[in-house]
Formats: C-alpha cells, structure tokens, sequence
C-alpha cells in the first residue's frame, strides 16, 4: 500500500491522482509498446530479409494479441484482483520488451511481439476499470482521462526515443551503445517503464469495489476513507454490497439478456469502441510522414513533424482533462464527431484532386497543401479532446458494478479488432482506390459517430458508479 497515514481532505485530490497515475502507466505502455516499432520496421525487414508480409504480421499480430489480452482481462480481474492484472501485465511487457530485442529470427520476434500485446490488451481494460471504481464521481472524468493521456504520452516518447536512437547511431540498423545495432535498443528502452509500472502497482490499494465482492469489507472502507472524506463509508459500502455479485465471478454469459443477445449497454460499448478506430485515428499518425513528404519535406523532417504531431495529441488531452467533468461526456463526443468529419472531409476532397507522382504518391501544390496540413492537426485536436480519451471515460463507467470488468473487457477486445480491421484494410484500399476514397470512409465513419451519440448516448456526468 501506499501511505497509511490519513489524508486530510485537502489531500485527497493528490493521493487520487497519484493511485490513478500508478494505474494510467499501463495506458502509458499501450501507447509506447504499440508506437515503439514503428522506428524499427526497416531494420527489421533488413536484418531477417523479411519480406512485406512477415513484416505486416509483426505489426498487425500484435494487435490480436491485444485483442486476446482484452479478452481474458476481465474475468481474470474479477477473480484475482485488478491490481494483480496489472502486476501480470507489467511480467509481459518486461519480457516481451527483452525478446523483441533479442530475436533469433523473425517468428519468434511476432511471438515476443504478441505477448507484449497481450499484456497492452491487459492494461487497456484494466486502467480504466480501477480509475473508475477508485475515483469519486466529481473527479472521475478528469481521472478517467489520465488512461488517454498516457497513451499519447506513451506514443510521444516511443516515437522520440526511437528518432534519437537512429540519429545518434546513423541509421536503426547501425550499430549503438556497446556495439548492438539501434533497432534492438528501441525495443529495450521500453523496459524500465514497465518495470516501473510493476513497482507502482504494489504500491497502491486494491479497488474498493472489488474488496466488496470479495467479503473485505474492513479492506474497502480503509481505502474509501482515504479517497473520499466526504461520504458516508458504511453507507456507500451498502451500496456497493447491493450492487456486486457475492456468491460467484462474473462470467461473460452476464453480457446477455433473456432473449440470448448482448444487453443493450454492452452494444453501447462496443459502438463506441468500434467509431473510436473507424474513424482512422491510426491510419492518420500511420501516414502522417508521407503526407508531410507530399508537401516537401524531406524524410528526417516529416519523422520529426510527425512527432510534434504526437505533442498535439497530448495537448487536447490535456483540454479534455479540463473540461470532461464540466461540460460532459456526451457534449464532447458530439463536437468531436463534426470537426472530425468536417476536416476528414476535406482531407478526402484534397487527395481525391491531387496528382500523382511516377511512385503513386499523392503531389499536393499550392493551397492544396495547406488545406491537408491544417485538416490533418485539426482532425488530430478534434480526436485528441473527445473520441480519444472520453471512450475510455465512458468504458470505464458506464456498466454497473456486477458486469463493470468482464463488459469492459468484450468492448476492448472488440475495439482492438475493429483496430485490426482499420491498419490492415489501409494498404490494400489505398492502392486500389487511393487516399482521397479511404478518407471518405473514415469522414462517413466520423458522419454517424455523430447520430450515434446524439441518439444512444447518455450522459453520465457526476452519476455515483452505484446508480449506474
């Protein structure tokens, strides 16, 4: 645990930010393990004599795994302990970090790969579960954003990290500290975050609401007393003991209703998980260095563009810290739809009239070229302060306590498959169609994100988990 000193109430902001920032690493390893290749994909398919396929495995496997990760989360949380997910999740992502640095050939490297997925899927239920079920209602907006904000931070330093990597050795596949070549370096830098993430999570109190469903009542109200002075402990754990499953763990047969489907809030979640990806959020920081590129600047440039927009990420998650607990869940999610497919839309336009090179990339001149550099950071900001971190608020807040872990869990896995889905049709859409069409798609997708909120979703702004 961490301190057991109580703290006045003047300090309980501090230590909630604290246990949910312990939490949010895992959110911050998603982003830098699912980022920290992307410097390292050349080198790779230079040292194996990979051909595209393989190399396309090692990307998009992860990805499954993920999905595996998400799967088993929930259940495996509901049974043992959100904090000991988190403690497994930390073993896979220091082992896989160690292989994918170490690989012998490039099989085993998708192995390693896989694992750390499997470990991203983890915390990618995992933070967001906790954050929620430790946070008091006035605050969890704000503390379920730290899961996004983490992620992008995450990206941001992968990305950074393996810029300086390959700019001080030469190239990814040259030889770095100790004479080991750049490539393996950027997967080991990964390890003392993860690490660290394992550290954090024995150091911070198991979530109050799984206490309860355990019978460790004692256990619950301690760690209730130090987050919320304001409540009626006793009181708030009748709640809980009259919404929690006592007699058995939760079971994914939970999610359905007497006429065999998922019950209505489950599809919900899987909605919005499934909008966050199509919308190409990962096509758009995928392609962003050939887009750069198309403008005239040169690769080294467009890499490093491509890592300040990554700092823009950061900082409209920082807007949507600010204002989810003020203006609301719903709200944001509707502006975040129109300014998405207001400058999709405009991508697609630009790109569907731009020529082409003798390669096939896009020549954008003139204003063409400005249009798609602002569209582009302006789709970034409109992601960045509503879609990005607001679905993971609502994952994390929206199922009721018997179901919280093993719903989470299905909308996760889904949303890593709809992540699949998006990474692997790009290329072959783009080839076929061209850019301008896959914009289009994703500006649609942007287009009925909105009537889906706008219809379906409701606003769960400063509502107790219990009257969920």
């Amino acid at each position: 645990m961490l301190s057991t000193k109580q703290p006045t109430a003047q300090n309980n902001r501090s230590y909630i930010l604290l246990i949910c920032g312990a939490a949010a690493l895992g959110g911050f390893l998603f982003g830098f393990d699912t980022a920290v290749i992307n410097g390292a994909v050349a080198a790779l398919q230079a040292h194996f004599q990979a051909n595209s396929v393989l190399i396309g495995l090692a990307v998009s496997l992860a990805l499954l795994g993920s999905a595996i990760g998400a799967f088993f989360a929930g259940q495996i949380s509901d049974r043992f302990g959100r904090v000991r997910v988190m403690i497994i999740a930390s073993i896979l992502f220091t082992i896989s970090a160690i292989g994918s640095g170490l690989p012998f050939g490039i099989w085993d490297f998708i192995f390693w790969r896989i694992l750390g997925g499997v470990a991203v899927g983890a915390a990618s239920v995992i933070a967001p579960a906790y954050i929620a079920e430790v946070s008091p209602a006035h605050l969890r907006g704000r503390m379920g954003s730290l899961q996004q904000l983490a992620i992008v931070v995450g990206i941001f330093l992968a990305l950074l990290s393996d810029y300086f990597i390959a700019v001080s050795a030469g190239s990814a596949t040259a030889p770095f500290w100790f004479g080991i070549a750049a490539w393996r370096w950027m997967f080991w830098t990964e390890i003392p975050p993860a690490i660290l993430y394992g550290v954090a999570a024995l150091r911070i109190p198991e979530s109050p609401r799984y206490l309860v469903a355990q019978g460790r009542e004692s256990e619950a109200a301690a760690v209730f007393a130090k987050v919320d002075r304001t409540i009626d402990v006793r009181t708030k754990i009748q709640e809980i003991r009259d919404t929690v499953l006592r007699d058995r763990t939760a079971k994914f047969s939970d999610l359905l209703s007497r006429r065999g489907g998922l019950i209505p809030i489950v599809w919900l979640g899987m909605g919005l998980s499934i909008f966050q990806q199509f919308v190409g959020i990962n096509v758009i920081f995928y392609y962003s260095s050939v887009l750069w590129r198309s403008v005239g600047f040169n690769e080294a440039s467009s890499l490093w563009i491509t890592v300040i927009t990554s700092v823009t990420n950061i900082v409209t998650t920082l807007v949507a810290i600010a204002f989810v607990d003020k203006f609301g869940r719903k709200p944001l999610l509707v502006l975040g739809s129109i300014g998405m497919t207001l400058t999709l839309g405009a991508m697609a336009t630009v790109f569907s009239n731009a020529a082409v090179d003798p390669a096939g990339n896009p020549v954008l001149a003139g204003s063409q070229g400005i249009i798609a550099l602002l569209a582009a950071n302006l789709y970034v900001f409109c992601f960045g302060f509503s879609w990005g971190p607001v679905v993971w608020v609502l994952l994390g807040e929206m199922f009721n306590n018997q179901i919280r872990a093993v719903a989470l869990a299905a909308c996760a896995t889904i949303q890593w498959v709809a992540n699949f889905l998006v990474s692997t049709t790009f290329p072959p859409l783009l080839e076929s169609f061209g850019l301008g069409t896959a914009y289009a798609l994703y500006a649609t997708a942007a287009a009925m994100s909105f009537f889906f909120v706008l219809f379906l979703v409701k606003e769960t702004k400063g509502i107790e988990l219990e009257d969920m």
